[in-house]
């Protein structure tokens, strides 16, 4: 997977976790955000060595 559809995948699971937080489905948004956190935090991004 490159990192463009990483960063898709990403804001994705953020936007989600946004839409299900304003509809009132706080859990599920949570889990969503979570997600999106922890995955970011796992992609390796090159770095410019």
């Amino acid at each position: 997977m490159n990192t463009f559809n990483k960063d898709i995948l990403i804001g994705l699971l953020f936007i989600t976790g946004l839409w299900s937080f304003i509809s009132g489905q706080f859990i599920f948004s949570t889990v969503l955000f979570a997600g999106a956190a922890i995955y970011s935090n796992m992609v390796m991004r090159p770095s410019n060595n």
